[in-house]
């Protein structure tokens, strides 16, 4: 008797409470709707106008197959993606004539003739032939990042339906819709598995017979759609943007069903009066990232192996392998911002309540877990790294080609990569890198005459490293030193001396490109780039003109600087001290750095030039400030109270208007640890650049926006760029009460995180490869000397527990 006491009274209630929190935090984790996305197809073609209803699916992948779900009950569409279906072809864009136009353009630049200058670059700075064809280049050799089409499952009924339930649960990358109809209870499970590299979908019913229904695959064009050996394939080629068929690609679906029939007919596959019936999707292209020949996978025999292991293997052992695989990933870190959901509401809504409320923990909540759930289904060793669009795109199409920019966008995709404890993810942007180096040997030989590689502001799958089709834009020979910041934050959070060496000779071939571009200015005799732009800004020249070429522009000489300090950094890890890491430390020394207007912002250009549009979208001046290390408020004060005045500014006159900039705010503000611009920052997304799907918008979409968002709250809550491991640095007073988990450090460092009424209660820290830890709250510092795997606690007074 007193044991069923003690089980009523102590034992149950926290068995209840215990069991209403998990699923608390399970409902935050999800995106749910009580109603599905319209499936119809836009008859609107133009890539550059979102499909509304395409923004309410939901995203699933595995980094290489990406599906939009829209939970259709009487047809479903499941739209299709794979992450190397592009258009296009590799293309000879150098131009011969550039190099010989070079020192004349200095000149005149040096002479302050800016309109003479311009009009010089435009005409012979630029790529030979139609470049990007200015972002629409589906048919010239640039190609295009595009649609591998759509599944369609027609149930053949149009009767109403109750109980909708439609959601993405971002804990096991699983799709789910229910819904009742006719008296019968139905439900589907969507996901994408990477360890078997395909899609399940099962639908099941809780009476028997009741699953019937017709699949077929379509895509805009290109395509053939057929049966053969009991398999519904879809096949084509896409154009090679030059005389006929690039990119070969497959898609086959197989169903196997308990009770009922399955036929294939013609184009379709049909399913009659099953008890339950799963679907297994395989897709891939030819195409691999080897230069200068990009295709040759046997790409038929591996879609052909995937649905025969699968149907072997079964769908409750691939569900299995799929969680476990996945979750290893996404359990890394846990944010909670709330403790308690007092109001679960659909997240469309939830949506739409910020746009007036402005307040929503776990709106952040799910954002910030939502960016990391993107790049794991986007990123994978071994796939293709996130493009503009992740890995999801509705056309033939897509906005700026949905390539890899590299004057911001596919930089930022990976900001969040180390910080939110995801570094396998950021594996595929190195491979990438890496391919540059071959075609861009090429260009920097034959448009500058230098040594190294050299890469400008757009890029694609077929080593593209050629400037763009209009110097204003496509002059930034900065994106070389940019995306190769990435390679020293990879390894200041793993400490993988392994890919440290890998990576060095691509580090290095950018740094000899840069050391062979750089020129004396004749007035002061400092290292500048140019000619050279601060993208994608214009300045009022002193001439009267309107310009974007200079010499010196602050985010060149930033992006330099960084790339040399990186190197130096890394050729002192790896031992490496000889003559050019010599030569490299003098021109880092030489190198013009950030200056300071009257007005006391940053400058953007090496002189006080007017900006034409003073709250331009582009923040390039201030990549010292982040996501450089250059300017810091602890060891550059001056140039830190600058970049926060040039912030200001551009919000001021309307800039953070669109998505990714407002996402990049959020990391600038809360680098100078302004918690509430950081926070009204990351408010601008939420309620002005955010889909129902939570999708980010440019306008129109871009996945830049939702890595960025994940980025930029990590850093409200750590940073570590300066040496020094700061906790909380801009915790706005909303977030008063909180935990994370996981979040990671530079040296290799796991940290956790207590805090209430804003103040830090507790945090653990572990040493992942041993190394000293220096901890800063408020104006405490402390350090430790930790060995690997060593793990302390401390309080809010960082005092030892």
């Amino acid at each position: 008797m007193k044991r069923l006491l003690y089980l009523l009274v102590i034992i149950i209630p926290i068995w209840l409470l215990f069991g209403f929190y998990n699923n608390v935090h399970a409902q935050k984790l999800k995106l749910w709707y009580d109603k599905p996305a319209d499936a119809s197809i836009s008859d609107d073609p133009n890539g550059w106008k979102d499909d509304p209803e395409w923004l309410r699916a939901l995203p699933l992948g595995n980094g290489s197959l990406g599906l939009m779900v829209f939970g259709d009950v009487n047809r479903e569409r499941i739209q299709l993606n794979e992450e190397s279906m592009w258009s296009g072809s590799p293309d000879d864009n150098d131009n011969p004539k550039a190099y010989s136009a070079q020192h004349q353009i200095r000149q005149l630049l040096f002479e302050e003739k800016y309109k003479e200058a311009t009009e010089l670059t435009n005409s012979t700075q630029v790529c030979k032939g139609a470049g990007s064809g200015f972002g629409n280049g589906a048919e010239v050799p640039f190609g295009c990042f595009q649609t591998l089409g759509d599944l369609w499952i027609d149930t053949g009924k149009k009767l109403d339906y109750k109980n909708y339930h439609r959601e993405l649960d971002l804990e096991d990358a699983v799709v789910r819709v229910t819904y009742s109809q006719d008296g019968v209870n139905y439900k589907r499970e969507i996901f994408t598995s990477s360890p078997d590299q395909l899609m399940v979908a099962r639908f099941t019913a809780d009476k028997p017979g009741q699953i019937s229904f017709t699949c077929t695959m379509t895509r805009p064009e290109r395509y053939r759609t057929y049966t053969k050996n009991n398999q519904l394939i879809m096949s084509g080629a896409l154009s090679n943007g030059k005389d006929g068929d690039g990119l070969k690609y497959m898609t086959r679906l197989k169903a196997v069903s308990k009770n009922g029939k399955v036929n294939y007919t013609g184009s379709e596959l049909t399913v009659e009066n099953a008890d339950e019936v799963i679907l297994f999707l395989s897709a891939s292209t030819d195409y691999r990232l080897s230069y200068p020949h990009y295709t040759g996978r046997d790409y038929k025999l591996l879609t052909k192996q995937r649905i025969e292991q699968a149907v072997n293997k079964g769908f409750d052992k691939i569900l299995k392998d799929h969680k476990n695989e996945y979750i290893e990933f996404f359990s890394r870190v846990d944010l909670d911002l709330s403790q308690v959901d007092a109001v679960e509401i659909p997240t469309d809504v939830r949506v739409e309540n910020f746009k007036k409320t402005k307040s929503d923990p776990h709106l952040v909540e799910l954002i910030f877990q939502y960016g990391r759930y993107l790049l794991i289904s986007s990123s994978r060793p071994q796939t293709l790294p996130a493009n503009l669009q992740g890995i999801w795109a509705n056309k033939i199409q897509t906005p700026w080609n949905g390539d890899y920019h590299t004057d911001v966008n596919v930089e930022m995709n990976y900001w969040l990569a180390e910080t939110t404890n995801l570094s396998e993810m950021h594996l595929p942007l190195f491979d990438l890198i890496a391919s540059f180096v071959e075609p861009g040997k090429k260009t920097a030989e034959i448009q500058y005459r230098n040594n190294g590689w050299v890469i400008h502001p757009i890029t694609n799958v077929w080593g593209y490293t050629s400037p763009g089709e209009a110097a204003s834009w496509g002059m930034h020979t900065g994106a070389g030193a940019w995306i190769c910041s990435h390679i020293r934050e990879h390894y200041a959070f793993t400490g993988d001396r392994v890919f440290l060496k890998r990576m060095y000779p691509v580090l290095k071939g950018s740094v000899q490109f840069y050391m062979d571009w750089l020129v004396s200015d004749p007035v002061t005799g400092e290292l500048v780039s140019g000619p050279a732009v601060s993208p994608e800004n214009t300045f009022l020249a002193p001439d009267g003109s309107q310009s974007q070429i200079s010499m010196g522009p602050s985010h060149d000489q930033q992006v330099i600087w960084q790339l040399f300090t990186d190197f130096l950094y890394a050729s002192k890890e790896l031992n490496l001290n000889d003559n050019f890491t010599l030569q490299v430390r003098e021109a880092k020394d030489k190198l013009k750095g950030p200056k300071i207007g009257s007005d006391g912002r940053l400058l953007e250009w090496a002189y006080e030039f007017p900006e034409q549009e003073p709250g331009h979208r582009h923040i390039s001046h201030l990549f010292a400030l982040h996501p450089g290390s250059q300017i810091t408020i602890e060891q550059t004060p001056e140039l830190a109270v600058a970049a926060k005045k040039s912030l200001d500014y551009r919000i001021a006159n309307g800039g953070g208007h669109t998505g990714w900039s407002a996402a990049w705010l959020v990391s600038q503000y809360a680098r100078l640890y302004e918690a509430k611009k950081a926070k009204e920052s990351l408010n601008v997304v939420l309620s002005k650049s955010t889909s129902p799907n939570l999708f980010g918008l440019h306008p129109p979409f871009q996945m830049d926006a939702n890595f960025g968002v994940t980025a930029g709250i990590a850093e409200m809550l750590l940073q570590s760029h300066a040496d020094i491991i700061h906790l909380l640095p801009a915790l706005p007073k909303e977030w008063d009460n909180g935990t994370i988990k996981g979040l990671r450090a530079r040296g290799g460092f796991e940290i956790d995180m207590v805090w209430k009424g804003g103040e830090l209660e507790q945090v653990e820290l572990t040493s992942v490869f041993g190394q000293q830890a220096t901890l800063k709250y408020k104006n405490q510092t402390t350090s430790f000397n930790l060995s690997k795997g060593d793990k302390i606690i401390l309080n809010g007074d960082l005092k030892q527990i």
